[in-house]
């Protein structure tokens, strides 16, 4: 077996589950769970019906490079949702479909990456593990940028010791940030763009929470975005991945994609045509409908920001909690250690949240996500109200 598999840390739902093994939740109380961000909203019925309507595409082997319709409209999407200029995407160059950001980020990694000891993988702490373990087995060490309030929970990359640039291969970055909901600015994205120039590594934004946002807000920016307002119409050592998964609560589709840097995509395709990984047809007609629909985007962010709003009615007094940049998380610090609050909740409420240090790692004795705990607010609105007023009534117990 390859020696680095031992490298690779459980998932932080393997050791939450280990966490509260002997946990027997309240049985007066119906089980809620805020800890997996797996939407529960109802996937839109007019994907379902496009998929169903083409099932018998399911007796044709589909290209890896997905159909020219598909890559189009993921394309025109693009261009409108981050303002590029007419033109500036091509289909056929810089857009490839995937089969989720999660299969794609590691994929990606492993064929962007070049083995080396003192080669390095750039990610933001508290982070998606993908990016970690996708560094590991691509004979690269993981390198952690600390995401504290005191900076927006944003990496301090103004702080980054040029040493670590000279010795980074891939950047990634996640805007909004998981679990943080942080976006990241317009500016901070240019001036990376200018520190992958001078140092030569890639930047992987993901991005696949972009589309969760208050209607009231600026949509989120994005990479590509800022590679348009430089007048960087070859994207070049840029690349984002979107998905489907929460933009239109399609997790089980497993459809998305990675567009930028066609000089990088070329071989990432070859890398993808022995991998193996090609869409197939009905779920890329499905995908190309998703895609080209916005009403339903609309009305799935009015639902995240109802129970944003209810939810911080319920806990803003009790509990050191904001409202995120964009997302459909809440990462609030925790009166007592975060490990105990879990399994205590669990205990008293049938609540289930996430420990903020199993989303983070211990830097130099400094773990970002600890005395935190990340509620995904995913399930139905009654629901996350009745599991707000339980965490209000446990942390009024304390």
């Amino acid at each position: 077996m390859n020696q680095d598999l031992q490298q690779l840390q459980p998932y932080p739902f393997e050791k939450l589950r280990a966490l509260v093994a002997d946990i027997t939740p309240n049985p007066a109380l119906s089980p809620i769970s805020l800890s997996i961000g797996e939407p529960k909203h109802a996937s839109p019925a007019f994907v379902l019906d496009a998929m169903a309507a083409h099932l018998d595409k399911a007796a044709i082997y589909p290209s890896t490079a997905g159909l020219p319709a598909l890559r189009q409209g993921i394309a025109d999407w693009l261009s409108q949702r981050f303002q590029l200029p007419t033109g500036m995407l091509d289909a056929d160059r810089n857009v490839l479909p995937v089969t989720g950001t999660r299969e794609a980020l590691f994929s990606f990694t492993q064929a962007v990456v070049q083995r080396d000891p003192q080669g390095l993988v750039v990610s933001p702490n508290p982070f998606y593990q993908i990016y970690e373990g996708a560094a590991l087995l691509a004979g690269v060490q993981p390198h952690y940028l600390a995401c504290d309030a005191s900076n927006g929970f944003i990496p301090d990359f103004d702080k980054v010791p040029a040493d670590i640039w000279r010795r980074c291969q891939l950047l990634f970055i996640c805007s909004p940030g998981n679990p943080t909901g942080a976006v990241t600015s317009l500016h901070t994205l240019q001036k990376l763009i200018a520190l992958a120039d001078e140092y030569d590594f890639v930047i992987a934004s993901d991005e696949c929470y972009s589309e969760i946002y208050s209607p009231a807000q600026p949509a989120p920016v994005g990479l590509l975005q800022a590679c348009a307002s430089l007048g960087r119409t070859d994207f070049s050592r840029c690349v984002v991945f979107h998905s489907l998964s929460k933009r239109s609560n399609l997790p089980g589709l497993r459809s998305g994609f990675i567009a930028g840097d066609a000089r990088l995509l070329e071989p990432y395709l070859t890398y993808r045509t022995y991998h193996g990984c090609a869409m197939p047809v009905q779920t890329q007609l499905a995908s190309l409908a998703a895609w080209q629909d916005e009403a339903h985007v609309q009305t799935n962010r009015s639902l995240y920001q109802a129970k944003f709003d209810a939810v911080l009615d319920i806990l803003g007094d009790v509990m050191d909690v904001q409202r995120p940049d964009a997302g459909f998380y809440l990462w609030p610090v925790t009166p007592i250690d975060d490990e105990t609050f879990t399994r205590r909740l669990l205990a008293d409420q049938n609540v289930a949240v996430v420990p903020g240090r199993y989303l983070s790692r211990d830097v130099e004795g400094h773990n970002p996500g600890a005395g935190r705990v990340r509620l995904a607010l995913v399930a139905p609105l009654g629901d996350c109200i009745e599991a707000a007023q339980r965490i209000r009534t446990f942390i009024r117990s304390l």
